[in-house]
């Protein structure tokens, strides 16, 4: 089962999934993206998954793709460190900033950039 809570906080809205995100629960993930799909700054809080296979990663970058359409910034916070390695194996943190916390991704959206060490990237 996925619950997925959205809000608008501070100028950007936060999409929080609770739950697994896999092929049986990622159509519930891809409606409450297409939901916020016009939003300009979105952060996409992990921290309450504890799995994710191809089908929800897939689904993340396809609600990514729609908000970078209306030139949308996105941020995805994640404290769990299983999907960090997910994110950064699979090059997910190339394209898109991904924190350990909410606090770090609101920076992010309010214009403080991400340094080598809070996006898990290796400057060397």
């Amino acid at each position: 089962m996925l619950d997925i809570n959205v809000s608008e906080v501070g100028g950007h809205v936060v999409c929080r999934p609770l739950g697994e995100l896999d092929a049986f629960t990622v159509p519930q993930f891809r409606e409450a993206l297409a939901t916020v799909g016009s939003s300009q700054r979105l952060l996409i809080d992990l921290g309450e998954v504890p799995f994710m296979d191809s089908a929800g990663l897939g689904a993340l970058i396809g609600g990514i793709r729609r908000i970078r359409e209306v030139d949308g910034v996105v941020v995805v916070a994640c404290s769990r460190p299983t999907l960090m390695r997910l994110l950064h194996t699979t090059g997910f943190d190339r394209i898109v900033p991904v924190v350990s916390t909410v606090d770090e991704a609101v920076e992010v959206l309010n214009g403080g950039g991400v340094d080598d060490e809070v996006s898990g990237t290796d400057p060397g």
